[in-house]
This record gives structure tokens, sequence and C-alpha cells, in this order.
């Protein structure tokens, strides 16, 4: 265990802000992380307000920008980077750079493969948040988090698929983004085991 550290000095970068990444983005304000570069390249749409921080009143706004205008709500002081952006290879270094750790928030599996395969070969100094199986009518209790390598913390019951056919729900969704949220915490914290 180690001496707290101050979160008003530490960065994450989100790459997506959806329902993983717009709640994570809020829960580490609220915690007192000082600056988020917020990653994604998607406008918010009616379909996403069932489990993404987002209202009517931002339909048809790029969720970057909504985003920010919430958490600046929350802490008026943190420090936002917006990259409204589609993430590839190319990109992502660049994306990410700074950061203390990286959060994979993205909807498409190929694209969390990308992100986690890129991550752990350019920058395994680095501490990865990622997710993996939130879909579905599942127990709660079956969403985790574990440490799958020295760097790699993956949320989720690495099952259930949205390409099955099993819808998202913000109760599960939610919950996965807890965990996310906590474990970006905990390791900036200095206490990396679960």
């Amino acid at each position: 265990m180690s001496e707290s550290h101050d979160l008003s000095a530490s960065r994450v970068a989100i790459l997506g802000c959806g329902g993983l990444g717009s709640n994570v983005a809020s829960m580490l304000v609220r915690a007192g992380v000082g600056s988020l570069t917020l990653v994604d390249f998607d406008r918010v749409e009616l379909g996403n307000l069932n489990r993404q921080l987002y209202f009517r009143d931002e339909l048809g706004q790029m969720k970057t920008d909504a985003l920010s205008h919430t958490l600046w709500r929350i802490d008026p002081n943190v420090a936002l980077r917006l990259e409204t952006v589609c993430i590839c290879p190319e990109n992502l270094l660049e994306l990410v750079r700074g950061a203390d750790v990286i959060v994979e928030a993205v909807d498409g599996a190929e694209a969390k493969a990308m992100i986690m395969n890129e991550c752990l070969a350019r920058l395994p100094d680095v501490p990865l948040v990622a997710a993996s199986g939130l879909a579905g009518l599942g127990s709660a209790n079956a969403v985790v988090t574990r440490r799958m390598a020295e760097n790699l913390y993956v949320v989720g019951d690495l099952t259930s698929d949205v390409r099955d056919g099993l819808p998202l729900f913000a109760s599960r969704v939610m919950i996965a983004a807890a965990h996310e949220a906590h474990a970006v915490i905990r390791v900036l914290m200095g206490y990396p085991e679960l």
C-alpha cells in the first residue's frame, strides 16, 4: 500500500464517450481527477439516452462537446482535452499522450482489440482499464474486475455480447462503468492489486 496520491494531478484518457465512457468520466471528475482526455467521433442520439450521461436537449451534439459541459458543471476546474476523432492505430499514441491511465470504453470488438493490442505493445508501462461483457440481464454480480496482465484490467463478465442479440441496460452498463472508474482510482492511488 502506498501513500495517498493527489488525484487533481492525475491525467486519464477515456477512449469512447458512450455508456461506459460518459459515466466513467463523471465518476472520475467527482473523485477529483484533474485532467481528462475525451475521445469520441459520434453524436448524441435518442437511443443513447437509456444508458449514457446525455440529455434530450443535447441530441445531435458531438458527444465530446456535450459531455464536457456536464463535467464542467460537476467541477469547473477540471482540465478537458476534447478529441472528436475516430480512434485508429495511427492516432492512438497521440490521443493518449501524457495519460497516467487509459480507459477503453468503445463499442466494437475490433476497436476494443486494436486498442488493447496497441496499448499493450506500444505503451506497456501505462495501465489500461478495458471492458468486455456487459450486455443482457445477467447478474450484476457477474460483472467483476480482473487483472489480466501487469498493466491490464478488464471489467465485465467476459462473455455477454450485444452481437448475440443481448440488449444493453443502464443498470449493467453503469455497474461496469463504476468498476472501470474504481480500477482507475485504485491504480492512481497506488493500489494496483485487486
